[in-house]
C-alpha cells in the first residue's frame, strides 16, 4: 500500500507538471520487481517499460492475470538479435529499433508468431557514439524498406537525449525529433502517431515538445 500511495502521488505530480499535455506515462520497471508493477497498476498505470528481455518475462509471468491482461508492455532497451523472438512474443511495442537489420529480424519473428509487431525507430540525433539509433540520414534512407516489412507496424520515433544536457539543448533535440517525424510523414505519405521521448530528468521539456510517451522510472517510484 505504501508503494501504491507513493506512485499515485508521484504520478499526480508529474501530470500536474506537464499539463495541459497528456502523453502516456510508461512506468519504467526494469529496476523494480513484480510487486512494484502491481502497485503501479493499482495506482492507475497501464503502460510498463522494460529493457532486459529474460528478466522482464520472468516478472510478467508472475503478475496476476488482471494486471497482465490489462497492461501494455513496452521494450525500451537495446535489443540483441538472439532475444528478438522472445521479445516479440511478450511485448506489445518495441521502442528501440535502431537498424534495418533489426527491423527485418523483428518482422520475421512476428510473422512466425502470427502477429504484427508495433515498433518505434530510435533516432540518435545527438550523434552520441555510445548510444544506439539511426542517424537522420540513415533513417530516411532505410525508412521505405522498413515500412514495407509485413510483420511490423511503424508507429513513430523514439529518442534518448544526452544525460546532463541543458534545457536549450533538450528543446532543440526534442523539437528536431518531432520535425523529423513530420518530415517522414510528408515524404513517405504515412501517419506516425507516437513520439517516445523524455525520461525522469527531462520529461517536462519532452512533453512540451510533443512527446506522446514519457518513459519514467525513478521519478515515479522514488
Amino acid at each position: 500500500m505504501i508503494m501504491q500511495f507513493r506512485v499515485k502521488e508521484n504520478l499526480s505530480q508529474i501530470q500536474e507538471e506537464i499539463a495541459p499535455y497528456r502523453p502516456n506515462i510508461i512506468a519504467v520497471t526494469k529496476y523494480f520487481d513484480e510487486e512494484a508493477i502491481e502497485a503501479a497498476y493499482n495506482a492507475g498505470i497501464r503502460n510498463f517499460g522494460e529493457s532486459r528481455t529474460i528478466e522482464a518475462i520472468e516478472k510478467i509471468n508472475k503478475l496476476p492475470d488482471e494486471v497482465k491482461n490489462n497492461s501494455t508492455f513496452h521494450f525500451i532497451g537495446h535489443l540483441q538479435s538472439n532475444k528478438v523472438k522472445k521479445t516479440v512474443e511478450h511485448f506489445d511495442c518495441i521502442h528501440s529499433v535502431d537498424s534495418l537489420k533489426l527491423a527485418e529480424q523483428i518482422s520475421d519473428a512476428a510473422k512466425m508468431s502470427g502477429k504484427k509487431q508495433k515498433i518505434l525507430l530510435q533516432l540518435n540525433n545527438a550523434n552520441e557514439i555510445q548510444k544506439f539509433g539511426f542517424s537522420k540520414e540513415d533513417l530516411f534512407k532505410n525508412f521505405p524498406e522498413i515500412m514495407e516489412l509485413e510483420g511490423v507496424e511503424v508507429c513513430g520515433l523514439m529518442n534518448m537525449a544526452p544525460l546532463g544536457a541543458d534545457d536549450k539543448t533538450l528543446y532543440e533535440l526534442f523539437s528536431d525529433v518531432k520535425e523529423t517525424k513530420e518530415n517522414l510523414e510528408i515524404q513517405f505519405n504515412c501517419n506516425l502517431k507516437e513520439l517516445s521521448m523524455g525520461m525522469s530528468q527531462d520529461y517536462k521539456i519532452a512533453a512540451q515538445c510533443g512527446a506522446t510517451m514519457l518513459r519514467i522510472g525513478r521519478k515515479l517510484f522514488s
